[in-house]
């Protein structure tokens, strides 16, 4: 989906399908150990069908069509005022159709405590180098790590100078024309089992858990968005009900799609 920071030159992305296969061969690639972490499908919201979901879930992935009520909804909660924890990872989207990637770098950046990376991978490189940077730096960082590159992002701050802006921008516009980068998102793009367009009117975003709040992380929005408390034990069922709530907003779609990030846990002998 394109994006309300996306300039009118920007280039858009082939968008991941959502295919939990595509997702994990896209990860495992980057650096996510192939028995740390995997995505899955969930079939369904009710009770009997979250619990066929393995468990534990690390992150929830949401993919929802964009309707006027969605972009209205979306400029209201721009405007209100939140606290998130400084724990939370972030960042934001400028790459059209890039959502699915920003949804599986904001699953797996709020999770590094939680799952081994390879070592000296690009994720493990990433997300090292980015710990401890705000949303602005990070995009900084992104520019040197020519690896693969399909995270475009920047995070608007009213308080910052334009100058800054106008600096990221450049950084922006540096991923999206790097031939690498985009040679390796278009790989996974490709990979799927429908016929890869950039013309699509559908929205990936992630629900992950953080010092004890369930986070909505949409890159196309200004921050992360608390809806209330959560643990990593009822993640899953916490993401479902706001996942509900959206579904019912839109209930003649069926353009929706969840998809859960589960850590694997060794077999028991």
């Amino acid at each position: 989906m394109a994006t309300p920071d996306e300039s009118p030159s920007a280039k858009r992305w082939l968008p991941l399908e959502a295919n939990p296969e595509v997702m994990n061969q896209f990860l495992w690639g980057l650096g996510l150990p192939e028995d740390e972490a995997e995505c899955c499908d969930v079939y369904g919201l009710d009770d009997e069908l979250l619990a066929m979901v393995p468990q534990p879930v690390l992150a929830v992935l949401f993919l929802f069509p964009i309707t006027s009520q969605t972009e209205e909804e979306g400029l209201l909660q721009d405007n209100e005022k939140r606290d998130a924890s400084s724990k939370v990872y972030f960042m934001k989207q400028t790459v059209g159709n890039a959502c699915g990637t920003i949804g599986l770098l904001h699953s797996v950046g709020n999770i590094t405590s939680e799952i081994k990376l390879e070592v000296g991978s690009f994720l493990d490189r990433f997300f090292k180098s980015t710990a401890s940077m705000d949303p602005w730096e990070v995009l900084l960082s992104i520019s040197f790590c020519t690896s693969v590159g399909v995270f475009a992002c920047m995070f608007c701050v009213s308080s910052l100078l334009t100058s800054h802006c106008c600096m990221l921008l450049q950084r922006a516009s540096f991923l999206e024309t790097d031939r690498e980068m985009e040679v390796a998102h278009s790989a996974a793009a490709t990979a799927g089992e429908t016929e890869a367009s950039d013309n699509v009117d559908t929205h990936f975003i992630c629900f992950t858990c953080v010092d004890g709040e369930l986070y909505e992380l949409d890159g196309r929005k200004s921050g992360p968005i608390s809806h209330g408390a959560s643990s990593p034990t009822s993640l899953l069922q916490d993401a479902a009900k706001v996942i509900k709530g959206m579904i019912q907003k839109n209930p003649e779609s069926l353009n929706f799609n969840v998809i859960a990030l589960s850590k694997k846990v060794g077999d028991a002998f």
